[in-house]
């Protein structure tokens, strides 16, 4: 009788272990909580007439969660100050490849001086080092 008791709760404590298998507890997969968006909610339009969407076409009215932030933290663009559109139509355009013809070799720059290269080259620090020095002048 002990024995098969025994037997009993070997065969029934296998069983239970058994059913714990799977991968382990971090081997399951989990949606990526990053990739989730938000759901505009459902809106009876007041035009029951409307064609619906094609299927797999993108919802008009969804904007990317990229958009979203943008909007929220720097607010809808605002029209041109009457200051900032005179500056700009007294500027007048730039060229097209203004950005590769300032990299240029070829392009004319105008020498600082020996002041100003000397401030470019100075090596980064805490400024604990730092001397000055007063030429007569």
């Amino acid at each position: 009788m002990r024995k098969s008791t025994g037997m009993i709760l070997v065969t029934a404590s296998a069983l239970l272990v058994s059913a714990c298998g799977g991968g382990g507890l971090f081997n399951r997969a989990r949606p990526d909580e990053f990739a989730v968006q938000r759901q505009a909610p459902l809106v009876i339009p007041p035009d029951f007439s409307l064609v619906p969407p094609a299927p797999g076409a993108p919802r008009p009215t969804d904007t990317s969660t990229a958009q979203q932030a943008q909007s929220a933290l720097f607010g809808a663009p605002q029209p041109r100050s009457g200051v900032e559109t005179s500056v700009g139509s007294k500027a007048g355009l730039a060229a097209p490849a203004i950005r590769s013809t300032v990299g240029d070799s070829g392009t004319n720059t105008v020498d600082k001086g020996e002041t100003a290269r000397d401030i470019i080259a100075a090596p980064e620090g805490d400024g604990r080092e730092a001397t000055t020095s007063v030429t007569p002048g």
